[in-house]
């Protein structure tokens, strides 16, 4: 597309964002860019020169290599102050505005309005779209405007007025039908943001046909986690978040360093800054105070050759020095002088050097991390006060089974409480998810089917207990399977050997979906080794299960050709090594013995029986996302 040489254009990033959560929308991450910048480069393929109208994040902005000009009124007075600036600041005969919420633009947009402006001889043109049946839909802030008209616009402004179809009246003003309605549309929700920026897994027979010897009814674990890692695919959408409130979330792309940290060489304690060639090789030395330094007040004093400076912790060196001798170092002191004494320090010693921590340019943090309280005061140490991050994800569950009741229900003969809904929520609300409890679902086909269609249209993974073992009504699997992607597999382990996987549709959305056993204990064996991994992928976070290595205090019966989990207790041996031994009874329906335990003893598919003194895998539970 040729540029129009007549026209500047404008993108309008001036707002406060409210409809967003009060976060800047054009800095909003989408498709791997700012819509900001998708904006810009959308319109700057038509125009002779862009800039941006924004009134907060203004260096942000400025990276983008643009001008950025903040409203000339202030109390962010919508878009038409921001078009009043443009048209202010704008050296062309026109100026072309465009919303940084609409990233899909056309690219005919500035030639279109341009063509239809000079022909009908008008003022300015906008954009209109009209869908199938409806009225026809004006967009004034997609507008080609004469920079001239900049008096009438100001008035308007200066008298109160904020519609952006109300300051034209008296000018001619034209609309320009667009076929493509899409292409006007403004992203006002994080919510739509995230609905457009979902990357689509692919189908599971294309995974699986990767796999040698692929049996869903003899499954090594290894394979059925390989399967779901490979299946999964992040949830793209990113948000922009105020720094304390990113704790706990994931880091959806590097955090580089815009400074030096520290900024300048600086004094690692207490002392005197000296020059190295001072230090006497033996003997004594005295050297004369000339100043002191103090952290955050640098003195341009130059010590000369026998001269020092008393300096204090993360004080700028002074310019000549290159080392700091402790304060209880030094031989004799007074107010005006030292003696040190040789050998105490090397030349270089206690100086750190600017970038030393980190260098203006490099990764402070990487994308993929879970943010935790130290990253908060990296993140700040920067002066960096928003960060972007992964949206959490949403997820939804819940048990099956006639036989359950909810907390608060008598218990009839054969019923149990459902305590399975309330481990997965601990351990969900651990990753930090939205967490949507969908209660109990009875063993109904026309019930299960409508509320995994409604967690598949409000989630983006659907976690369920009970109802995918051998003995389960056939409608589950029948239901599951009908409704998506999904495979059942007998995976080779204990506890928690049957398990659903895959994706499932409803009315135009999508959900990843995990049937876990009913068994209390394998229901958080399942969601350890098979659905954690695939939330935090989903994430976007790269959080491996943490295995560590102890030393089991007991003999451990097992038979090579099934991966086993049971149920530890670790603590200090007498050595003051770890020590692991189990809790007993590891029957699948034991949910005391996995409350006792923390942690638990992983036994590999190849792996035989254990003897006492033998080192053995362990998954500790405190500290797991």
């Amino acid at each position: 597309m040729t540029r129009q040489a007549s026209i500047s254009g404008l993108v309008l990033a001036g707002g406060r964002g409210t409809r967003m959560g009060q976060v800047d929308k054009g800095l909003q991450p989408f498709r791997g860019k700012t819509m900001a910048a998708h904006v810009l480069e959308r319109l700057g393929l038509q125009v002779a020169q862009v800039a941006i109208n924004a009134n907060q994040n203004l260096d942000t902005y400025a990276a983008l290599g643009v001008p950025v000009w903040p409203d000339d009124l202030p109390g962010f007075m919508g878009p038409l102050a921001g078009m009043a600036t443009g048209m202010r600041h704008c050296q062309t005969e026109y100026l072309l505005t465009a919303p940084c919420d609409s990233p899909f633009l056309p690219p005919d947009l500035a030639s279109r309005l341009l063509d239809a402006l000079r022909e009908q001889d008008a003022d300015l043109a906008f954009a209109a779209t009209q869908e199938p049946g409806q009225r026809v839909q004006p967009h004034p802030v997609f507008c080609l405007v004469k920079a001239s008209l900049l008096p009438i616009l100001s008035q308007y402004l200066l008298e109160g007025g904020r519609r952006m179809d109300g300051w034209y009246k008296g000018l001619k003003a034209i609309e320009v039908l667009f076929e493509d309605a899409e292409a006007f549309r403004n992203i006002n929700t994080l919510d739509e943001l995230h609905s457009l920026d979902t990357v689509r897994a692919p189908r599971l027979a294309d995974v699986t046909s990767c796999l040698s010897a692929y049996d869903p009814d003899a499954l090594p674990v290894k394979d059925a986690q390989r399967i779901i890692r490979e299946f999964v695919q992040p949830v793209q959408a990113i948000e922009q978040v105020a720094l304390r409130a990113a704790l706990g979330r994931v880091l959806a792309r590097d955090i580089v360093s815009p400074i030096n940290v520290p900024a300048h060489d600086n004094s690692a304690m207490d002392g005197y800054a000296l020059r190295g060639e001072d230090l006497p090789a033996e003997g004594q030395v005295r050297l004369t105070v000339v100043g002191t330094v103090y952290a955050g007040k640098p003195d341009t004093r130059i010590p000369g050759r026998g001269e020092c400076v008393r300096i204090m912790t993360g004080g700028v060196m002074p310019e000549g020095c290159d080392s700091v001798i402790p304060q209880e170092f030094v031989a004799e002191e007074s107010a005006d002088a030292i003696v040190i004494a040789a050998g105490v320090i090397k030349p270089g010693d206690n100086r750190r050097f600017a970038g030393e921590d980190l260098k203006a340019g490099s990764a402070a943090l990487k994308a993929g991390k879970v943010i935790r309280p130290a990253d908060l005061g990296l993140v700040a140490s920067l002066g960096i006060a928003e960060v972007p991050v992964r949206r959490r994800l949403r997820v939804a569950f819940f048990s099956t089974g006639d036989e359950l009741r909810s907390i608060g229900q008598a218990l009839d003969e054969g019923s149990v409480y459902d305590s399975n809904r309330y481990t997965i929520y601990g351990m969900l609300h651990r990753l930090g998810c939205d967490i949507i409890d969908m209660g109990i679902v009875r063993d109904d086909p026309a019930a299960l089917e409508e509320a995994l269609r409604s967690a598949c249209e409000n989630a983006d993974a659907i976690i369920t207990s009970g109802g995918v073992s051998v003995g389960a009504a056939d409608y589950t699997k029948q239901i599951m399977a009908r409704l998506g992607d999904v495979t059942f597999w007998k995976i080779g382990m204990r506890p928690g050997r049957p398990l659903a996987f895959g994706r499932i549709q409803s009315n135009g959305h999508d959900a990843f979906l995990f049937g876990l056993p009913g068994n209390p204990v394998a229901v958080m064996v399942s969601f350890y080794f098979f659905a954690r991994e695939a939330l935090l992928r989903m994430m976007g976070a790269d959080a491996p299960l943490p295995l560590l290595r102890a030393r089991s205090a007991g003999a451990i019966r097992k038979k090579p050709g099934r991966t086993e989990y049971q149920r530890g207790i670790l603590a200090v041996g007498e050595d003051g090594a770890p020590q692991v031994r189990i809790t007993g009874s590891q029957g699948s329906g034991i949910l005391r013995s996995m409350s006792e335990a923390n942690c638990m003893v992983v036994l590999h598919d190849e792996q035989g029986s254990v003897a006492a003194g033998d080192m053995v895998d362990v998954l500790m539970f405190e500290g797991l996302v």
